[in-house]
Order: C-alpha cells, then sequence, then structure tokens
C-alpha cells in the first residue's frame, strides 16, 4: 500500500462544536488514530459517529512507538495524531514523532484548529504582536521562580499554563518576581461551560485566587501576562528623576508614579512619592493628586 502520511489534529479544547469539518473528514479517512488517552478520543469519536482503529501515544511511551508509526506511515498507513484536547505538540506529545517522520521523508499534514494559549489571545486584550507561550510553569517553587527570573524582562506577552492546585502559589511567586502591578488574564475552563476569562494586576488575580473553597480554582487555566515593557509602562529610563518626569506627563498619578518607577528602577516607594510630588507642583492642580 502506499501513500502513507501523518495527520497533525487540532481537536476541540472544550466545546465539541468547534472542531473543524476538514478535522472530522480527516479523522473518518485515517486508518490509525495515535491518541494521547484512547479514551478520551474514543468520547470525541462517539460524537462524530466514528469507530476507529487507535493506539496509545502518550508521554511515557512517545520515544518507543514514534518508530513504529513511522514504519506504519512508510508501509502506507495513514495516521491521525491527537492529543487529549487542542493542538498536538503544544505542551503535549508528537514532537519525537514528527521529528522521525520528517527525517524518514513521511508526509507530515497539519489539519489546524482550537489551541487553548491563542484562544487565550485573541481575548485577553494583551499585545500579541509579539508573544511567547512557555508551557507548564515548573511545579518546583525553586525551578519556577528561576524560570521566572530568566523571562521578568521579556518585553513580549507571556503565556503560561498552569494547573488547579499550583494556581495560587504560581500567582504569588508571579507578583513578587515580575511586579504586583502587571496586567494578567486567567482564563480557566475555556470554550467549557464554566468558561470564565478575569483580568486584572498579577496582586489582585494573586489576592483573588488566594481565597480557599473559591470554585474559580477549579478547572485548566491559561495565564497570558503583560511583557516588561507594556504600554502601560512608560517609565524605563535610568535616571529616576527622568522616568518620574516621563510618568507624570504621561498623565500618571503621583501614587502610580510611586508604585511603578520604585518596582522599575529598585528604590524606595515613599521617597519615589515625595519626589513625584516635588516635582509635580509646577503642574496644573487638576493633574496632581492631593
Amino acid at each position: 500500500m502506499a501513500g502513507g502520511l501523518i495527520w497533525v489534529v487540532a481537536t476541540p479544547i472544550g466545546n465539541l462544536e468547534d472542531l473543524s469539518r476538514r478535522a472530522e473528514r480527516v479523522l473518518g479517512e485515517a486508518d490509525l488514530i495515535a491518541a494521547e488517552d484512547t479514551r478520551r478520543t474514543r468520547t470525541l469519536l462517539t460524537h462524530l459517529g466514528l469507530s476507529k482503529r487507535m493506539i496509545s501515544y502518550h508521554d511515557a511511551i512517545e520515544a518507543s512507538r514514534a518508530d513504529e508509526l513511522v514504519e506504519r506511515a512508510r508501509a502506507g498507513e495513514r495516521i491521525a495524531l491527537v492529543s487529549d484536547a487542542g493542538t498536538p505538540l503544544i505542551a503535549d506529545p508528537g514532537f519525537r514523532l514528527i521529528v522521525a517522520a520528517r527525517r524518514a521523508g513521511v508526509p507530515v499534514v497539519p489539519i489546524p484548529g482550537a489551541s487553548a494559549p491563542i484562544t487565550l489571545l485573541s481575548c485577553a486584550g494583551l499585545p500579541t504582536a509579539r508573544f511567547s507561550f512557555l508551557g507548564f510553569l515548573p511545579a518546583r517553587r525553586s525551578a519556577r521562580r528561576r524560570m521566572l527570573e530568566e523571562v521578568r524582562s521579556r518585553e513580549d506577552t507571556l503565556v503560561f499554563f498552569e494547573t488547579a492546585r499550583r494556581l495560587p502559589d504560581a500567582l504569588v511567586d508571579l507578583t513578587e518576581i515580575l511586579g504586583g502591578q502587571r496586567r494578567a488574564v486567567v482564563g480557566r475552563e475555556l470554550t467549557k461551560i464554566f468558561e470564565e476569562v478575569l483580568d486584572g494586576t498579577l496582586e489582585e488575580l494573586s489576592l483573588l485566587y488566594s481565597e480557599g473553597g473559591d470554585a474559580r480554582r477549579k478547572g485548566e487555566f491559561v495565564l497570558a501576562i503583560e511583557g516588561a515593557a507594556g504600554d502601560a509602562r512608560p517609565i524605563e529610563a535610568p535616571d529616576p528623576d527622568e522616568a518620574i518626569r516621563r510618568a507624570l506627563e504621561a498623565g500618571a498619578s503621583p501614587s502610580r508614579v510611586a508604585r511603578e518607577v520604585a518596582e522599575a528602577l529598585g528604590l524606595s516607594r515613599n521617597e519615589v512619592y515625595r519626589r513625584a510630588l516635588e516635582l509635580g507642583r509646577g503642574r496644573p492642580p487638576e493633574d496632581r493628586e492631593a
């Protein structure tokens, strides 16, 4: 048999209506479906009225199964790779398979569709011209904090996955290392029945999700966080007085200037606040904070 290939098929992250007509057709034409969890994929196939041969393809067996699937494709089988939800390889298994397939000359065909990071970015109201998807934050606090230290000065929007159990602690670390006034958006259960998208500063979101027993702490989460040079930060300057003047001229109140300049330059908030009042005395009364 000739004409084997591997389809990389994006499946819904929640709402089954998000599956494309092309993806439905491909799943119906596949000789074999390589699924991260065959039980979850069977639910999707049942919804579509399909009964297909499946084989497990998850993290624990990815290395050993990739070569097998490539050989089956070289023998002519049409294989559809799917993850539990969303686009395969995006924090899901599949990388080893695709690398092996390309090295063996097996065609790899993407079937695009849902992806949780892109879904959140599309409605977050944060800059999208440049963004970095960084997968799941490390589970160990020391490793998580090291990673956040490495990205704290990045100017692009940062996107992470996080589990419900670790979310409160992660938000504490994000607040402490990236700065409490960074704008952020948390997407919970995207496209599902209990979908929720909340925005605010990291400090505000950390307080919200630290509340014990809050139903908002259940489900699957995606976080998008403003980069270090977001639109709300016209204060990046080595000289404190220059930074304060620029922020005041941009319309920031002395309290906001104190918060942002102190955070950006590592200064005392009280000292920056007093200096902001001094430098702002020449401005019209309506522009000064009482």
